[in-house]
């Protein structure tokens, strides 16, 4: 781990991004002031020479206080509408290619501003629309970055640093603008700030590859630092789950036993309950896992909770042949295993053609058909569960005349 690592570098330079979009989405609040501060028409034979200047400087318009309200919102619709799709298809195209032209997008229409307003309100708010579209995929994008440039245990701290942009972006709008607004005038701001983001988003073809490993400038030994994890710790973070599913299992049958000694469910209620348990549960943390595991540790927790609840199934697939069919529990119990076995081949091997396709997004696709086929046997068990002896498992009396 060092500070002077390209990875460090690489957070910083998100840093300078989000800095840069929010500065871009806030420079309105203070530039509206200078932009609709007067309702005189320009060019009056009174106007003094100094006002003149001052209105080529600064033009004015003739706004309302609603079309300023949807100004100022406009491009927030953008930005929420396009959030999800974008991270989304982060997960598919090169995040380089996403981050770097949105960013670039969003700059260019920074440009653009001070025309569209001498054109009317209503090109301004299609462009700070157009912007927050641009603007959300940058946010979104990014995120997908720390995938394979962040070493685990140094997620939080370079998410962290490229995140924390967003705050500083409002604070230095909002002293510089009204600097630049008074100096040179408000179009400045929009010059100013568009100009630095087609700069950097420049910068970030450049410097940016979508796998450390393929990146010309790094050194071999920070590329083994990211790409790796040690024996050890794979091994720990590997039998952790398995430690939990075990302690699961054991407090499972120990809650089964005690809410049928007390008669608080019926033993075909007490079945159902840990079949739901131990099916929805698991789904649910895949879920999880797969949008609330912004952290290393938020992964490992969620992939130990997802293994060890599925253990909850065993108070009732096992036990309950005992109660429908004791005569066959032997053979049933047997055929179970036949059929887990059989699916661990095949989960095994269609996860493997899954992730042929693409290592990356494809994990959402397993964790979403795991989650999917588990509501599916918790519906058919919840359907058609038993909890006494069936007719085809009563041992028949025969007698002889």
């Amino acid at each position: 781990p060092s500070f002077c690592s390209f990875r460090y570098g690489l957070s910083l330079l998100l840093h300078a991004c989000n800095v840069l979009i929010m500065s871009q989405r806030m420079c309105v609040s203070l530039t509206m002031v200078v932009m609709v501060n007067r309702t005189d028409p320009h060019g009056l034979p009174n106007t003094s020479t100094e006002e003149l200047l001052d209105n080529i400087k600064n033009p004015v318009y003739n706004w309302s206080p609603d079309f300023q309200g949807i100004i100022f919102s406009s491009i927030f619709y953008g930005s929420v509408i396009f959030q999800i799709p974008a991270g989304y298809l982060s997960g598919i195209y090169s995040v380089k290619k996403m981050v770097g032209s949105t960013l670039f997008v969003s700059s260019l229409i920074n440009l653009f501003i001070p025309l569209a307003a001498q054109v009317g309100e209503t090109l301004v708010i299609v462009c700070r629309v157009a912007q927050g579209v641009a603007q959300g995929t940058v946010a979104a994008a990014q995120q997908v970055i720390w995938i394979k440039w962040a070493p685990p245990l140094e997620r939080g701290r370079l998410t962290s640093i490229s995140i924390s942009g967003f705050m500083l972006g409002p604070f230095i709008t909002l002293i510089a603008t009204g600097f630049i607004c008074k100096s040179l005038g408000w179009p400045m701001v929009f010059y100013i700030l568009g100009a630095c983001g087609c700069t950097l988003s420049l910068l970030w073809f450049v410097l940016f590859y979508d796998d450390p490993k393929d990146h010309p400038c790094m050194s071999i030994s920070e590329k083994e630092y990211i790409t790796s994890f040690h024996v050890q710790q794979n091994g720990l973070l590997s039998a952790l789950p398995h430690l939990f599913a075990w302690i699961f299992g054991i407090l499972a049958g120990q809650m089964a036993d005690f809410l049928l000694s007390r008669n608080i469910f019926s033993i075909l209620n007490i079945r159902k309950l840990f079949i739901m348990l131990g099916l929805l549960l698991p789904a649910l943390f895949c879920v999880c896992l797969l949008y609330l595991s912004s952290s290393f540790y938020g992964t490992i927790i969620f992939l130990i909770l997802a293994c060890a609840t599925g253990s909850f199934t065993m108070v009732t697939v096992i036990v309950n042949t005992l109660e429908i069919a004791p005569r066959y529990c032997g053979f049933l119990n047997g055929f179970i295993l036949v059929i887990g076995t059989i699916a661990g081949i095949i989960s095994s091997t269609l996860t493997g053609i899954i992730l042929n396709q693409d290592p990356e997004s494809s994990w959402f696709k397993i964790f979403f058909l795991i989650a999917g086929i588990n509501v599916i046997g918790v519906i058919f068990y919840l359907i058609f569960a038993k909890a006494e002896i069936q007719d085809w498992a009563k041992e028949k009396q025969h007698t002889r005349l």
